[in-house]
This record gives C-alpha cells, sequence and structure tokens, in this order.
C-alpha cells in the first residue's frame, strides 16, 4: 500500500492522518496536544504525531507517497510580536535614488500590544559601500536583512548582489523580488520584512522536521502548507516562511476541494469557539492579499472570514430571555459541555451565570449539580437535541444529558428545553448569515446552486440549522474532524507570479504563464501534472498566473463509473431543478456535461427570464464544474482557438466601460480548463491553443461560456 501522510498544527491538538494513496480512504489517524511552550515550538508536536501516525498504524517508511504539514508558526511568531530585527539595505541614486530611500523606510509594525516589528534601515548609492552598510545595520541589532531596489523585479542583479553579500558576512537575507513580482516598493518591501523578520526561526523549525522526516526512512521530501492552499518544499520556506502565514483555514479549503470535491460553494470549518467561511468558485479557492498588524501585503492569502460562533459557543442571557451566544466558548471557560457528559451528573441542577475571563460579562450562563460540577450550555447542546448532529458524527452527544440542561435553561426563562435550543440555534445563525450573504455577494455566486460544506468536529452544530434558515443546501464532509490534515495530505503544489503589466500582449501572458509552470515545478510539481489560470486585472494593470500541480503523476482513475442516468440524477440534485428537465450535451473521455432548464422571477415578481443551468461531472459522480446559466459548443484542438474566439465575440458585449464577455472554459479528456480571469476574447483564444497545443489535432474539445 502506498500512502499519504497529512499534519495539522491547531491551537490545543495537532492532527496526523495516513491516506491510502489510490482510493484515498482514511487508514488512521492520532492526535497530539500542541506544542507551543516548547523550545522547538510547534515543530516538537509535528515530530512526534508523525512518529506516532507510523508506528501505531504500522507504516513502513517507504510505503509513504507524500508527506505535508500545516504549521502556526508564522502566525504564532507575527501574533505575538516574536520576531527579529530586520535591516533594510537599498541601492538608487539621483532623483529615483530619493524615493527608494523613502518607500524602503519602514515605520515600526504593532503585531501585538506592545510587541513592534523593528526594522533599521541604510541606503547606499555606491554598491562598493554595501559591506560597510551590513555592518552598521548588524551593529544596530539586524539580525537579517532585505535587500531592496526599485526595479528588481525586471531585474533583480543588484538585489541578489547585495543578498550574496549579506550571506558571506553571516546574515540571512532575501530580496523584495523573491517575495512578489509588483511594482510598489513601499509594499514591496514591507512584505520583505515581515518576511524576513520570521526568517531565523522558521529556518530553524522547518530544519529541525526536515530532519525528523529523514530520519524515520521517509524518502519523499517534505512539503509545507502555503496559505492559499498549496504547498511548497522546505527550501521554499526558507526562503518566503511568510507564505505559511495562515495556512491553517487553508487546510480545511484544501481538503474541501481534493476530498470533498467542492467545485462551488462554501466551506464553513467549525471548531469550539469560531468558524472560518471561505469560499470556492469553479473548482478554485478565492484569495485575497492578506494583512499583517493592519498593514497590506503582496501575499496571497485565502479570503476567510471568521465569526465567533462554534459547536463550543456558550449561552448569555438578560432580561429573563437568551439575548446572545458566543464569542466565549466552554474551552475558554473551563467547563466540559454538558451535551458530553453523562446524564448522571446532571441532577439537581440549577442555572448559573458565570464570566469565563476576568474582562467578560457575568452573564454567560452554565448549570450546576448539588456536588457543585459546573457544565456549560453551548450550540452543540442545542444541535443534538434538536435533532441536527446525525448517529456517528463527531460532534453527536447525549441527547439526554442536552434536555437536562436546557431544560434548566427553559425553566429560569419559562420556556421549553426545545424552544431555548431553537433560540440558541436561531442566534449562532444570525451570526454567520452576514458573512455567508457579503461571500455570495462578493463573488456573484448564484445561492441557488452554492452548497454549504461543513467541515472541522463542530461542523454538524451549526451547517444545517445555517442552511436551513437561509433556505441552502449543505452538507457535512466526510471525515469532517479531520478535514484539515487530510486537506494537508491532498494538496496540490502551488505557486503565483504577478507582474504589473499595462495592456498585456498575448507574449506578456504566455510569459508570465511559463514563469509561473516554471516556479511550480521548481518547487516540487512534476511537470506533467502542472495546470495554470491566468487572470487579469485591467484596472490595476495586474496579470496573475496560479500554478498547481502535484508532486507525482496520477494516472489512475479511482472508483467506479457510474452510468449516465445516475450522473443525471446527480446533476439535476445539484442543480436543483428536474431531472426530466436535464439534456446531455456531450462529454470527452473522462466528463460528462449536462444542462438544465429554470425559470428564474426578477425583481418583486414582475418579471420572469428562462435560465440553463450546466453541470459537468466526471464518470465518478464528482461535480467538477457549475455553472447558474451557460452554452456548449463542440469544437477539436486544432479547430478551437477559431471557434472560441467565434463565440466570444457573439456572446459578448461591447460598451463604453468596455467589453463584457462571458466565462470560457474549455473540456479535454479529464481536464477543466478555465480560462476565465482574460479580458478580450483574443487573449482567450491564445491561451487556449497553448493550453491544447500538445493534444492531436482531431482532439474532441468541448467550449463552455457561463454567465450570469
Amino acid at each position: 500500500m502506498r500512502v499519504r501522510i497529512g499534519i495539522d498544527v491547531g491551537g490545543t491538538f495537532t492532527d496526523a492522518v495516513i491516506l491510502d494513496s489510490e482510493t484515498y480512504e482514511l487508514v488512521g489517524q492520532v492526535k497530539v496536544p500542541t506544542t507551543h511552550s516548547a523550545p522547538e515550538g510547534v515543530a516538537k508536536g509535528i515530530v512526534e504525531a508523525l512518529h506516532r501516525v507510523l508506528e501505531e498504524h504500522q507504516i513502513d517508511s517507504q510505503e509513504v507517497e507524500f508527506i505535508a504539514h500545516g504549521t502556526t508558526q508564522a502566525t504564532n511568531a507575527l501574533l505575538e510580536g516574536d520576531v527579529v530585527k530586520v535591516g533594510v539595505l537599498s541601492i538608487g541614486r539621483g532623483m529615483e535614488g530619493r524615493k527608494v530611500r523613502l518607500d524602503t523606510q519602514i515605520d515600526p509594525i504593532e503585531l501585538a500590544p506592545g510587541r513592534f516589528l523593528l526594522s533599521v534601515q541604510r541606503y547606499v548609492e555606491d554598491p562598493q559601500a554595501v559591506p560597510q552598510a551590513l555592518g552598521e545595520l548588524r551593529q544596530e541589532g539586524a539580525e537579517v536583512i532585505v535587500a531592496a531596489t526599485s526595479f528588481s523585479v525586471d531585474d533583480p542583479g543588484q538585489e541578489e548582489a547585495i543578498m550574496e553579500q549579506a550571506v558571506q558576512a553571516g546574515l540571512p537575507a532575501v530580496g523584495t523580488h523573491e517575495i512578489s513580482k509588483l511594482y510598489g516598493l513601499k509594499t514591496r518591501t514591507k512584505t520583505a520584512v515581515i518576511n524576513a523578520s520570521i526568517l531565523p526561526k522558521m529556518v530553524e523549525a522547518a530544519s529541525m522536521t526536515e530532519q525528523s522526516v529523514k530520519d524515520s526512512g521517509i524518502a519523499v521530501p517534505l512539503m509545507v502548507m502555503r496559505c492559499d492552499g498549496g504547498v511548497m518544499n522546505i527550501q521554499e520556506v526558507m526562503r518566503r516562511p511568510i507564505l505559511t502565514m495562515l495556512s491553517g483555514p487553508a487546510a480545511g479549503v484544501a481538503g474541501a476541494l481534493m476530498y470533498e470535491k467542492i467545485s462551488y460553494g462554501l466551506f464553513l470549518e467549525v471548531g469550539g469557539t469560531s468558524t472560518d467561511i471561505s469560499a470556492v468558485v469553479n473548482g478554485r479557492v478565492m484569495v485575497d492579499y492578506a494583512e499583517v498588524g493592519g498593514h497590506k501585503t503582496y501575499v496571497n492569502s485565502l479570503d476567510v472570514r471568521t465569526v465567533a460562533i462554534a459547536g463550543g459557543s456558550m449561552v448569555r442571557i438578560g432580561d429573563g430571555k437568551i439575548k446572545d451566544v458566543g464569542p466565549r466558548s466552554a474551552h475558554i471557560a473551563g467547563f466540559p459541555y454538558a451535551v458530553f457528559s453523562h446524564s448522571s451528573k446532571l441532577t439537581d441542577l440549577r442555572l448559573i451565570t458565570v464570566r469565563p475571563r476576568l474582562e467578560d460579562a457575568a452573564d454567560y450562563v452554565a448549570v450546576e449539580n448539588e456536588r457543585g460540577e459546573r457544565f456549560a450550555i453551548t450550540v452543540a447542546c442545542a444541535a443534538n437535541l434538536l435533532g441536527y448532529v446525525p448517529e456517528g458524527d463527531y460532534a453527536r452527544g447525549n441527547q439526554d444529558s442536552a434536555r437536562l440542561a436546557l431544560e434548566a435553561l427553559g425553566k429560569a426563562l419559562g420556556c421549553s428545553a426545545e424552544q431555548a435550543a431553537e433560540k440558541i440555534l436561531e442566534l449562532a445563525s444570525a451570526k454567520c448569515v452576514p458573512f455567508v450573504q457579503q461571500l455570495l455577494k462578493d463573488y456573484a455566486m448564484d445561492k441557488g446552486q452554492t452548497v454549504l460544506v461543513g467541515g472541522g468536529g463542530g461542523a454538524a452544530t451549526v451547517v444545517p440549522h445555517l442552511a436551513k434558515a437561509l433556505g441552502m443546501k449543505c452538507r457535512i464532509a466526510k471525515n469532517a474532524q479531520v478535514i484539515s490534515p487530510i486537506g494537508v495530505a491532498l494538496a496540490l503544489v502551488r505557486d503565483v507570479v504577478e507582474r504589473t503589466v499595462p495592456n498585456p500582449t498575448q507574449e506578456d501572458i504566455l510569459r508570465i504563464r511559463e514563469e509561473a509552470e516554471r516556479l511550480v515545478v521548481k518547487a516540487g510539481a512534476n511537470p506533467e501534472t502542472v495546470d495554470v489560470h491566468v487572470e487579469i486585472d485591467a484596472q490595476r494593470n495586474l496579470v496573475r498566473a496560479i500554478a498547481t500541480g502535484a508532486t507525482e503523476l496520477r494516472t489512475k482513475e479511482r472508483g467506479m463509473q457510474l452510468p449516465r442516468e445516475e450522473l443525471m440524477r446527480r446533476a439535476a440534485e445539484a442543480m436543483g431543478v428536474p431531472k426530466e428537465t436535464l439534456t446531455w450535451k456531450g462529454g470527452t473521455e473522462l466528463l460528462e456535461v449536462f444542462a438544465g432548464e429554470q425559470e428564474v422571477r426578477r425583481l418583486f415578481g414582475l418579471a420572469r427570464r428562462r435560465r440553463k443551468p450546466i453541470a459537468v461531472l466526471d464518470r465518478e459522480g464528482v461535480i467538477r464544474l457549475q455553472l447558474p446559466h451557460g452554452l456548449v459548443r463542440e469544437t477539436t484542438a486544432a479547430q478551437v482557438r477559431q471557434d472560441l474566439q467565434t463565440v466570444l465575440e457573439r456572446h459578448s458585449q461591447y460598451g463604453d466601460g468596455g467589453i463584457e464577455m462571458p466565462k470560457p472554459f474549455l473540456l479535454t479528456a479529464g481536464r477543466v480548463i478555465d480560462l476565465t480571469g482574460l479580458v478580450s476574447p483574443e487573449q482567450v483564444a491564445s491561451l487556449a491553443e497553448a493550453e491544447l497545443q500538445r493534444l492531436p489535432g482531431a482532439e474532441r474539445v468541448l467550449i463552455l461560456l457561463g454567465s450570469r
């Protein structure tokens, strides 16, 4: 058996899982305490989890095909202000040099109350002055160097020369060009300073973890989770540790993408204290630039919205009614959940109010038995009582215990246990609703086709009631309680290239695409598995190429191939339309396309329009692409450029504000090629031709165009 290992570091526990590489079935899992206070930091817990999971499940090190871990080391260092002083060395001359000098002066960045990231600067006009400047920066306490020049994204030579001299002088060094290819020296330098401030600590932890993996006999390279849902090798971590920041939520989304195969939905990872909500559109996770200490960086990170509601959120009362739920949880208060306690302990209960922390209001409620033992009333209690948590779920507790606690609450407030439970879940859902609605709006997602997917141990306590409140579809991920380490185990290698290019030509786009492909291969991806998605932001003159690939070549199809009748049933369910209205629109070797028909009411129900939703499924029944409205055309690899340009021009709208194109996709064999980030039919056609250039001319290709 060949296996994949994923390790995820949480606030309380570090989880490790083993997956069968062929079936992706969960072989085993272990949980160890997260080692925040150890001299080695969380790396110690990662090592312990690795050794335990290998020993307990009798896995030979030679059977490991892939191993990766997520880490909170960078996040913790920044949140706690545990960083080193950074020296910034910049070079310039004349008028341009004066701007360089100003742009590379970075003010102190407050990371935590009273804890600042400090940097010191030296500016020189003569490269011969670099050694002296490095010595002065060291004397001022700099432990790592950032090399900064104005146009290093085009020519990094000067920055590389500074870095080389810094390393020779015994100082670790990074260049601004290594962190981002965007213009904007001020933000690029600030991002590089943040990266450099955690570099020594991260290099030490990464080296220790990598050595432990080698000592265990595992031959494959160790990969580390990035904050955008991909992984990178240790060499990249030692160069750009900032990319591991906020990788915790990203691990869960990677699980949603690779394990649950979400193509169009919102993923809610529910723990004990908070819920992270993120969007997946057309099989891609949505990202945004991360902020540190209130400062925008050039780091692409998962766009996650965090709400202080989860399975352990405690109930608050006032004026004789339930007035709120959270933000404090049973974990913070140090109380056991009533629902996870034996009913024999919940006798002669009386309702009490408590302060989870000294600074909190004394309006959180718990129940106390005749022996003075206290138990928290939580969202999990309410969800279990009302039947939202099914048998076998990780959050399933004792319904009798939940009833006893909620009866004590209801008695004090003059309502039934069920009424109290419904009010708790109503308040919890109400806190999540604005976040869901905002994500739907921000990414123009169709509510009727969007599915809420719950992950994390507390998923069933929050997601089903929220879906009911919003009138949306939902499901709980398989093995939801370990979806994050599963996501780590299945994550693809990823890298991003962003460049500022006004009016990019086809040659510009292809060059940046090829650069991203080279980088992701350098980071550990097998060249034959690489996919590249290109986006153009015309307003900001930005071209972004996102490359992903696997560490090994995956050729084996998993699972049983389903008959078309069953695929049609699944497509109808996903689109929310009767199966009888669906038509088969064609397919490739491994993909099938179905279109439905819906009547949609316009504003105030005064008018109606007909819409044709589309679903693309693979032969195993996994939805690979979902469009609220669109059309399908068949062509060949040889003809794709001409046909794609023709159909785009026919269905695009031209006006004073420019061109508004439908969203184009290509299907070939088992691939779904996303071309939606481009801004003209010519660019789309050119990139499509590049994507398919290795295929035989007669290879069948399907063109899909999506619109609102």
